[in-house]
């Protein structure tokens, strides 16, 4: 059984990789309509850093005083200081992700999915000006942006709990370690439901641009597709969560080690997490098709099975 969930995990990865070399021209149009998402990208990408090194700065500068009278000194007038310090940079960073990056992310994997659909099925062969101009004719945007806006919305609010999770595990990290580890056990549960939810949240983007279905409605087909193979989208996920979060460690340690002017790592990072990102939505795809075919067999079964039975009934009558 293991083996077979193997072989069915990396058959799914081999055909997500076969989909640009059945038509190079995906990799050209990959590249070219990444650009304006790895430009922003880089730029929110070097304000996050800039921010999270100044944050981790006040954190040491106020960790290692041994005064602890005064508020200002205290968990509550550290967190505030530092808010006090870095909130320009946030609000900042908070216009270019929702007013910017997000935008430039939907449009992207629109056009990413859309075209691998196509190229998957083998269904008409397409150059690079069809790739192009297919979004803008075929493509549907309306659906996917609905969907899009609930996912993000979803996924927000459990990044909020967890950011505030992890904010009460810090303040109660050296004074009581009994909430502590209660805060730190819902924190490690909702982390693996959100990355066991982040699969049917991608997914129903994927519903939404092949089958025109949107917002609720789609992640409902979403969970339904995906009922009997959630353990491969729950392995690839978190391979993908472990990967993104080792190489933003990276790249904060590399920035912080150069004084947070690590550009070229940064920019190395982006580079990266669009490459990821790419790979994600074909593998999404095969894993797409291969949940609603296998779906349609075992109704297609279950079906020749009842017919069956009810000859089988008849006869005997």
């Amino acid at each position: 059984m293991m083996m077979k969930e193997k072989q069915c995990f990396f058959g799914m990865i081999k055909e997500a990789l076969k989909i640009p070399y059945r038509n190079p021209n995906f990799i050209i149009f990959s590249f070219l309509i990444s650009l304006p998402l790895f430009s922003f990208m880089l730029i929110n990408d070097f304000f996050i850093q800039q921010t999270l090194i100044q944050t981790a700065k006040i954190l040491t500068q106020t960790l290692n005083r041994t005064t602890y009278f005064d508020f200002r000194e205290t968990w509550l007038g550290l967190i505030e200081k530092a808010i006090g310090e870095v909130s320009p940079k946030l609000f900042l960073l908070g216009f270019i992700y929702l007013g910017v990056l997000h935008f430039l992310d939907f449009l992207n994997t629109v056009a990413i999915v859309d075209s691998a659909s196509v190229i998957y099925k083998g269904e008409t062969p397409m150059n690079l000006m069809d790739m192009v101009c297919r979004p803008i004719k075929e493509t549907r945007f309306k659906g996917p942006l609905i969907t899009s806006i609930y996912t993000f919305m979803v996924a927000s609010f459990v990044f909020l709990g967890l950011i505030s999770l992890a904010e009460f595990i810090f303040m109660f990290s050296n004074e009581v370690f009994f909430v502590m580890t209660i805060f730190a056990v819902i924190f490690i549960a909702l982390l693996i439901k959100s990355v066991e939810w982040s699969i049917l949240w991608n997914m129903s983007i994927v519903i939404s641009v092949l089958e025109e279905k949107q917002g609720d409605v789609a992640l409902v087909l979403s969970s339904y597709h995906s009922r009997g193979s959630r353990k491969f989208g729950f392995f690839f996920m978190l391979i993908l969560f472990v990967l993104s979060y080792a190489l933003r460690g990276s790249c904060l340690y590399m920035g912080w080690s150069e004084g947070g002017n690590g550009i070229g790592i940064t920019s190395l990072y982006v580079g990266l997490v669009c490459l990821g990102n790419i790979f994600k939505w074909l593998v999404f795809v095969v894993y797409f098709y291969d949940c609603k075919n296998h779906g349609q067999e075992v109704g297609t079964t279950v079906t020749a099975v009842k017919e069956g039975y009810n000859q089988g009934g008849s006869s005997n009558i």
